[in-house]
């Protein structure tokens, strides 16, 4: 039996919530723990469901949208990885729940396994990112960001191994040396380079070819 990923569901809609609820339960590594209708419940939900990935609407009525949401629980909780679920591709509303801290970012009209690809990686603090909104994230960013000479030859390497999806431990042991080392290095490339999260490192290093496509290790 698989470890199970947690789950929690906030959209203001519950037929969607419903719909989500019944798609993920057939997977035998899910485990919905539970879903509300708006950030605010969200928010105090939070310790009582513990939650690995929240599934987050962005367009939801109230005091609190979906992106402040995402801020917020990032700031409070952030281990827990969030995916943005939403029927825009505004670019700026991308961006927006991206440099909140959200990890994927999903279509509603995407196909399901998609969103299920995208809970998975983020479990596993990877990003997956909707093909239809990863061109305008790179046009941003490239419009945002410095340039990678600014990094050092081993931060180059870090950002690489970030880009295929690896975890600090698993860096760490590829280049020999402590997972310490690794968290120092992840920190200094997302200050230089003014970027929020490994979302963006990950959208960073394919516009600057510093891997290709070929490279990354996607679900």
């Amino acid at each position: 039996m698989p470890e199970k990923t947690k789950v929690m569901l906030v959209d203001d809609h519950r037929i969607v919530r419903r719909g989500l609820y019944s798609f993920l339960k057939a997977f035998d590594d899910m485990e919905v723990v539970g879903e509300v209708s708006s950030g605010e419940e969200a928010l105090k939900q939070l310790d009582r469901w513990m939650p690995d990935v929240v599934v987050m609407d962005l367009l939801m009525p109230g005091g609190m949208d979906g992106i402040e949401a995402i801020k917020q629980i990032h700031e409070q909780a952030p281990n827990i990885r969030i995916v943005a679920l939403t029927s825009s591709t505004e670019e700026t509303r991308v961006m927006a729940a991206l440099r909140a801290g959200a990890i994927g970012y999903v279509r509603k009209d995407a196909d399901p396994e998609m969103l299920l690809a995208s809970i998975r990686a983020a479990a596993r603090g990877q990003s997956l990112l909707d093909p239809s909104v990863a061109g305008a994230v790179m046009q941003e960013l490239m419009r945002t960001v410095k340039q990678p000479s600014e990094l050092t030859e081993r931060e180059l390497q870090v950002l690489q191994q970030l880009a295929m999806g690896r975890t600090n431990v698993e860096i760490a042991a590829a280049l020999g040396v402590s997972e310490e080392t690794i968290k120092t290095h992840v920190g200094n490339i997302l200050t230089k380079l003014q970027l929020a999260h490994r979302t963006q490192a990950v959208i960073y290093a394919l516009k600057r070819g510093l891997l290709s496509l070929d490279d990354i290790e996607l679900p």
